[in-house]
């Protein structure tokens, strides 16, 4: 008996061992096998009798891991069409499906005491009723439920998730945040008599492993879960959800780099299931498909619990000489002096991030990275937010010897430092990947404040998405522009999203929501028609600077990244990356006038991280079909020299 497996190499095709006599060997089941000198774990996809070149010996299956199958024909089928359009190995895009667990673990039962629930979810509003109606008897396969922060979409998706369950069809809810996936896991594990399933990053391979079973067997009816819990291995699916669909932590940063609603769109497709997404800022390439009807698109326009949208304030920081405004300031003493809670957000942590002389000019950058420093002073030291790197901060210049040094700019450790000396009896707390390294940190913190123990809660991205304080009444965007200056087309997209979504924690519950929206550039189309609530009026704007500069949604982009400890080896491979891509997009020319677009070779605008240097081509077209063809056939054809390396990202989200 002889085996085909595959395995996470770059390797396309399938390896061929021999199936020792006595081992029970089965389709689906993950093996460990010997590839070269190194034990690799396998996945076998197929049992043969015999194999048509028995010319050399074929080295034994070494053991099983599993002892039932975690995987299917389903999953093989998918890892093959992402091996095509991610241009990935079939191996990798299964292993990146499929928990690396070896033992179960089971994961800790969930409180049985439920959030108090402040809303009645058995009244829904008319338009509510009118979205789960239309979504379960519309012909359309794909439905976006667009509703401003607190309109109670995730109640639409349940009730649709119960009536496709009932039917006996299964259930997948996809959310960007594991603090999220706690927060929904507790609301529905009752609701679904506990046949819910958690699949996300922060568990445990042996605990992902355990909840990936109990779905392969058909024990539960529902799994939730952050990007990865698109793979899981229902048979009779129904329904996948994909909550806050515009964000970015839905796609992979590693090989294979796909698109969770890519692959939802998919899997949807294969297994005749119901699409539904949902978000108060849709990424633009959703508001364009619903534009021109691909998606069928259900309004939410007023807040379930019946608080008032917040009022928006837009501060000018050109004319403040403080971090906080005179006007946050002033409403935050009002604020709890009313005993509610305030949340200040801003998305970079640390204490401040640019380190110079102020003699000759002199910057600390990270030795590995294109990037500067941030000091963090809680560990008293340098650090680089890229690789990890530290260093001691300095005191004395190294160029020129002068001690007029200092810092610059600000992060969520400075403002924290700055509440607690212009409030020092308040109660205060900072929520960021520093504050929060363990999972009990980050719950005690979210329930604490939840709870009304915290007054100010200072976070990052952690405190913007989903999050519901009932105590809310003020936001603060400490600095609404640091989006905007990223070198990125989607850069406009992204500060708008976050301005609104921030913004929808305050006020959830009554008409007491406001929001200070701190920034050097109040007339930006971005930071001014998402603090006048004209959504609509932004999208319009830009999607038509994108249909003039040809970017998505209007065209699609392959970014294809060279990099090499060599700077120079990384510079040729990217020039001869860019002539192959030229030549093969002539090609093309020839027969049709709407060719792909190359441009390159150019260094990143993050040149060098983790001692890489980068250079990248970026290849546009209209027709996903040639893309796809052109950027297989450089894939296929280019042949990276020793020490370079080149990775593949089909629709990137950012070009850094």
């Amino acid at each position: 008996m002889y085996a085909h497996v595959l395995v996470n190499t770059p390797v396309k095709h399938h390896f061929t061992y021999l199936v020792p006599e006595k081992m029970d060997a089965a389709v689906g089941l993950r093996c460990v096998v010997e590839l070269g000198k190194r034990e690799k774990t396998a996945y076998i996809t197929e049992l043969l009798e015999q194999v048509d070149d028995t010319s050399y010996e074929f080295k034994p299956i070494k053991r099983l891991i599993d002892r039932e199958p975690v995987f299917g024909s389903n999953e093989v089928e998918l890892a093959q069409w992402m091996s095509r359009f991610y241009l990935c190995s079939p191996g990798e895009a299964l292993s990146s499906m499929i928990p690396g667990g070896r033992r179960e673990i089971g994961m800790p039962p969930f409180d049985t005491v439920i959030d108090e629930v402040l809303v009645d979810t058995d009244r829904l509003t008319e338009s509510q009723t009118t979205a789960i109606n239309e979504i379960l008897s519309d012909s359309h396969a794909m439905h976006y439920v667009y509703g401003v922060t607190g309109s109670g979409k995730s109640e639409v998706f349940l009730r649709v998730a119960e009536s496709i369950i009932e039917t006996g069809r299964q259930v997948i809810y996809l959310v960007p945040e594991i603090t999220l996936t706690h927060q929904l896991a507790r609301m529905v594990s009752n609701r679904f008599k506990n046949r819910v399933a958690i699949l996300h990053s922060g568990l445990t391979p042996s605990q992902r492993l355990a909840e990936w079973k109990k779905i392969k067997r058909g024990d539960v009816d529902l799994a939730i879960g952050a990007r990865s819990a698109v793979f899981a291995p229902f048979e009779r699916l129904g329904l996948i959800i994909i909550d806050e669909e515009h964000e970015n932590s839905y796609k992979a940063g590693n090989t294979p780099r796909y698109h969770a609603r890519q692959v939802a769109q998919k899997r949807a497709s294969d297994q005749q299931a119901l699409l539904v997404m949902g978000s108060a800022t849709p990424s633009l390439e959703a508001w364009h498909m619903m534009k021109d009807k691909k998606i069928a698109r259900h309004d939410l326009s007023f807040r379930v619990a019946g608080g008032k949208l917040p009022a928006i304030e837009v501060v000018n920081m050109l004319q403040e000489q403080r971090i906080v405004s005179r006007k946050l300031i002033r409403k935050i003493e009002e604020v709890i002096e009313r005993k509610r809670q305030v949340i200040l957000f801003l998305n970079r942590r640390g204490f401040s991030y640019f380190f110079h002389c102020k003699t000759c000019g002199y910057e600390m950058t990270c030795p590995h990275c294109s990037v500067a420093l941030t000091y963090h002073k809680e560990q008293h030291k340098m650090i680089c937010h890229y690789c990890g790197y530290r260093h001691q901060p300095i005191e004395v210049c190294p160029d020129c010897r002068s001690v007029d040094v200092g810092y610059s700019g600000f992060g969520t450790e400075m403002v924290e430092q700055e509440m607690r000396t212009l409030f020092p009896n308040v109660r205060i707390a900072r929520l960021d990947t520093d504050s929060a390294q363990d999972k009990d940190t980050l719950s005690r913190v979210l329930d604490d404040f939840r709870e009304g123990k915290l007054d100010i809660l200072i976070g990052t991205q952690m405190v913007a998405k989903g999050l519901n304080f009932p105590l809310v009444d003020l936001v603060g965007i400490i600095n609404a522009d640091s989006s905007l200056n990223l070198p990125d087309f989607r850069s406009q997209e992204r500060a708008f999203s976050l301005i609104v979504q921030v913004s929808g924690r305050a006020g959830r519950y009554n008409d007491h929501g406001m929001v200070v929206v701190q920034t050097f550039r109040p007339e930006n189309p971005a930071v001014a028609l998402a603090s006048n609530g004209n959504y609509a009026s932004f999208y319009e704007q830009e999607l038509l600077v994108r249909s003039e500069t040809r970017f998505p949604p209007f065209t699609r982009l392959v970014n294809l990244t060279v990099r090499s400890r060599n700077k120079e080896k990384s510079r040729k491979a990217a020039e001869e990356l860019e002539s192959l891509a030229s030549r093969l997009a002539a090609q093309i020319s020839s027969t049709t006038a709407d060719a792909p677009e190359v441009f390159g070779a150019a260094p990143c605008p993050l040149e060098r991280i983790s001692g890489n240097w980068r250079y990248h081509v970026v290849i546009r077209s209209k027709e996903a079909s040639r893309l796809i063809w052109l950027v297989t056939m450089i894939h296929e054809t280019f042949r990276c020299p020793s020490g370079v390396y080149l990775e593949v990202d089909v629709d990137p989200l950012q070009m850094l």
